[in-house]
């Protein structure tokens, strides 16, 4: 087997694992945090909240890996970061 070969399929191998990882992230169902709930958060990915003009509660969503590497979705209410701005 020639080089050319051998990175096309290195190459070809790099480029399903992304999309495997991709498809991963895509495939997690949203889970409502509530009071009490147990959290197993290994490395967050992204953390979002919705817009807000002034200090108020609104939705939020965290993305984030578990322990055993699965991608996990968390909804949740908090207090905008504008709330922070004036202390």
């Amino acid at each position: 087997m020639n080089s050319k070969a051998i990175y096309a399929a290195c190459l070809f191998a790099a480029l399903n694992i992304c999309a495997i990882s991709a498809h991963a992230e895509t495939t997690a169902k949203p889970h409502t945090y509530s009071y009490g709930t147990p959290l197993d958060v290994q490395k967050v990915l992204s953390m979002t909240q919705d817009a807000a003009p002034s200090c108020a509660v609104v939705n939020a969503r965290m993305t984030y890996l578990d322990s055993k590497g699965q991608t996990q979705i968390l909804d949740y209410s908090k207090f905008a970061d504008s709330c922070n701005e004036g202390s």
